[in-house]
């Protein structure tokens, strides 16, 4: 959400801002509905001024004995008149709130303009793609092999875009999830929190889903609650409504959530294997900063998830998203991409974004510094990172040529098992 009074009295540089991302602003349509709004306001305050005037005035000379028959029908008009008009007032009010809830975020200076994902700019790789003595085969042919991967049964059960992992490899995703867990709370300085996996309307406004893609979510018939779309949601809504001490910030939360999209606009992108599910698994961080420093913690929030990737031992590359590429409430995003052998190209495996005060302001999360006074806090997440394309990764670049898949080192603790091998899966 926008600062109201920002937004009005900056309309012509926000709508430059906002075309930089591919949004029209309709300027006149707003400056209109809102000189509408501010009309009918100022008019019901005088109708109500005039009213309450002549209200005394009857009173007095009702007590001298005055019959004041016609003057109080003329305030009975009045009553009606500055009922009708705040009515009015309300509808264009919610009419330009909802319009403004309905507009992304500004970007951020440093964020590369560009017209597509063809103009995000690489501003760092990590290691080299394996180079094979055979041909790499893709996860979706591995995983069934090796009885780790189970897409036919997932579909009797739940339909397409779902996943069985069977024995050693629903063990792989569980060691995934316990070591980005460890690393991000012993070493990074996050504390765990396990938040309910639904979420109510309120929330799902607050972090920016709501109301404008209501199509990508799952709802629960009879209640107002939704699947989780990602741990952002119920974190980020853990402080809603709140003011933290400013002292306290930053404050660094990570979770593991199941996350749920129904993937409306995905247009038959990723069919194949586990890379688009409308179930999947992450370890999210939130942040929660003051405003002058949420670009310093956007930066080690990125390094944070990358981390993973290297204790892993998986070749990634970082970039800043151009402003038509980033999502609804950001101001700047970083995605961090994973090398797929067996797809022959980079994947996103997380997407590490300051939304300055975009959520805060929506959701009502404030700071207060030691002089009292109040503002809204700026809120960062990224993925740290998603299970399922790391389990990816994982398979797809420590295969071996007989089939195996060598265990990296930082896993093998958690996994117990130094190979993964077709004894270990289900046939």
């Amino acid at each position: 959400m926008h600062d109201l009074g920002f937004f009005r009295a900056n309309l012509e540089p926000v709508a430059e801002r906002l075309a930089r991302r591919g949004f029209a602003l309709e300027v006149e349509k707003f400056r209109e509905l809102d000189a509408q709004r501010r009309a009918a306001i100022t008019e019901a305050e005088q109708v109500r001024a005039r009213k309450n005037a002549e209200s005394a005035e009857i009173g007095k000379l009702r007590k001298q004995g005055v019959d004041t028959t016609e003057r109080q029908e003329k305030v009975r008009e009045m009553a009606e008149r500055m009922a009708a008009l705040e009515a009015q007032a309300q509808r264009l009010d919610e009419d330009f709130r909802q319009a403004l809830a309905g507009i992304p975020n500004l970007p951020h200076q440093s964020a590369p303009a560009g017209r597509s994902s063809e103009d995000n700019v690489v501003v760092r790789h990590w290691g080299e793609p394996r180079q094979f003595e055979f041909t790499p085969q893709a996860h979706w042919d591995l995983g069934p092999e090796l009885g780790i991967l189970d897409l036919e049964r997932a579909a009797k059960v739940a339909g397409a875009r779902f996943a069985v992992y069977w024995n050693v490899g629903a063990r792989l995703e569980r060691a995934l999830v316990n070591l980005m867990l460890d690393v991000h709370t012993r070493e990074h300085g996050y504390t765990e929190v396990l938040p309910p996996f639904l979420a109510n309307s309120a929330s799902l406004y607050g972090t920016g889903q709501l109301p404008k893609f209501a199509e990508d979510l799952f709802r629960c018939e009879g209640h107002d609650l939704w699947l989780a779309p990602t741990a952002e949601v119920p974190v980020t809504n853990l402080f809603r409504g709140e003011t933290l001490e400013a002292e306290r910030l930053p404050i660094k939360l990570c979770a593991y959530t199941p996350c749920f999209r129904s993937e409306a606009g995905s247009y038959g992108r990723d069919v194949r294997g586990i890379i688009r599910q409308h179930q999947f698994q992450k370890v999210e961080l939130v942040k929660f900063t003051r405003p002058e420093q949420s670009y310093d913690e956007l930066e080690t929030l990125t390094g944070d998830a990358e981390d993973i990737l290297r204790r892993l031992g998986l070749p990634y590359r970082t970039v800043v998203l151009c402003t038509v590429d980033m999502g609804f409430a950001s101001a700047k995003t970083y995605d961090i991409e994973v090398w797929l052998p067996g797809l022959g190209e980079y994947k996103e495996i997380s997407s590490c974004t300051n939304f300055e005060a975009f959520q805060a302001r929506r959701a009502g999360i404030r700071m207060k510094s030691g002089q009292g006074r109040s503002e809204f806090a700026h809120t960062l997440n990224g993925s740290g990172l998603a299970i399922g394309r790391t389990w990816v990764a994982v398979v797809e670049n420590c295969q071996q040529a007989d089939g195996s898949v060598i265990v990296p080192e930082a896993l093998r603790p958690y996994l117990n098992a130094e190979r993964i091998t077709a004894e270990g899966g289900w046939h």
